[in-house]
């Protein structure tokens, strides 16, 4: 199984030794361009992408692509985000994911493309439950600018619209969790969400999209991680958090890194990679490197929580022996 040996963590726990440190990376994407059909990457060119150009990302990338840019960390195993490829036949993501993973041995588990709101989204969670690979799905929520945005928001395709809502109450019996990413203006709609189906983990990604990074932006960003966070079955992914422009250091990343931390604990969050997306913003080890320079104030058994056993735990990447919540 893609987890850390009880020798790794020994050895990781006795030295802190970042190098040493094991890492399950919970969300990036494959892409082969050649097979399979990604609009956004294929046709179109999205006018309003968060990082802007992304011609260098219109390509395949594969586990030999994966690897060769992570190997500078010792990553022992990774879960796939579906990629945003056709949305008028979801499953067969999986089933490539799946035929991908049997030849390459990655990835572990997957996320899966779902649409709550239509028709097929109950025999398509069903298809779900019956693919050993996926453990979640996606749906990204209709959402509006924050300058539009009401607290009374509710559109269709939203997280209160009643036929989105009766798709996302068949992942319950199906075994699946909810990634969830949305601007962090829309999380007390998620809150609502936690709380109304609370059989359901929502695992929240890229941290609620932080992309202002002004006094006032982060304080409206933590205030609302922070209301989400009471509901205790949410967690969060720190990940996709570049913002355009500016260089992935510690400086730009340390203040979102720790408020997802303040507000969900150590013990309910985990570090990921978005790549290749989050290659226009850095490559893999700068990513790394300030994930780990952020967390070398922590003890060893906290940055191994975060790094490998929550991702292990939520994913169900191996019997429940490691910390996280369900």
């Amino acid at each position: 199984m893609p987890i850390a040996s009880p020798e790794q963590r020994a050895r990781f726990l006795e030295t802190g030794d970042d190098a040493l440190l094991p890492v399950i990376d919970p969300h990036h994407h494959f892409f082969d361009l050649g097979r399979n059909h990604h609009p956004w990457l294929s046709d179109h060119i999205l006018t309003n992408f968060r990082y802007g150009d992304y011609a260098a990302i219109r390509r395949d990338f594969l586990p030999e692509h994966y690897r060769r840019v992570a190997a500078g960390h010792l990553v022992l195993g990774s879960v796939l985000m579906e990629g945003e490829w056709d949305s008028r036949a979801p499953v067969g993501e999986m089933r490539w994911t799946a035929e991908v993973a049997a030849e390459h041995g990655a990835p572990d588990a997957a996320i899966a493309q779902i649409w709550l709101d239509r028709e097929d989204a109950a025999a398509v969670a069903d298809a779900y439950r019956d693919m050993p690979i996926v453990r979640s799905v996606r749906h990204k929520p209709a959402a509006v600018s924050r300058e539009a945005h009401q607290a009374s928001f509710s559109a269709p395709g939203s997280m209160r619209d009643p036929k989105w809502r009766d798709g996302y109450a068949r992942l319950a019996p199906a075994g699946l969790h909810f990634d969830l990413q949305t601007p962090w203006w829309h999380l007390d709609e998620a809150a609502e969400l936690a709380r109304d189906f609370p059989g359901t983990t929502i695992i929240l990604n890229h941290a609620g999209l932080p992309s202002d990074r002004s006094a006032e932006g982060l304080a409206a960003w933590q205030a609302a991680l922070d209301r989400l966070a009471r509901q205790p079955n949410v967690v969060a992914k720190i990940s996709g958090i570049g913002v355009p422009g500016r260089a992935w250091t510690l400086d730009l990343q340390a203040p979102v890194i720790a408020g997802v931390i303040s507000a969900f604990g150590v013990e309910r969050c985990a570090f990921a990679s978005n790549f290749p997306v989050d290659g226009l913003c850095a490559d893999f080890g700068t990513i790394y490197d300030v994930f780990k320079a952020a967390t070398r104030n922590r003890a060893p058994a906290e940055r191994l929580a975060l790094f490998h056993d929550n991702a292990t735990h939520w994913y169900r990447l191996a019997p429940e022996a490691t910390t996280g919540v369900s």
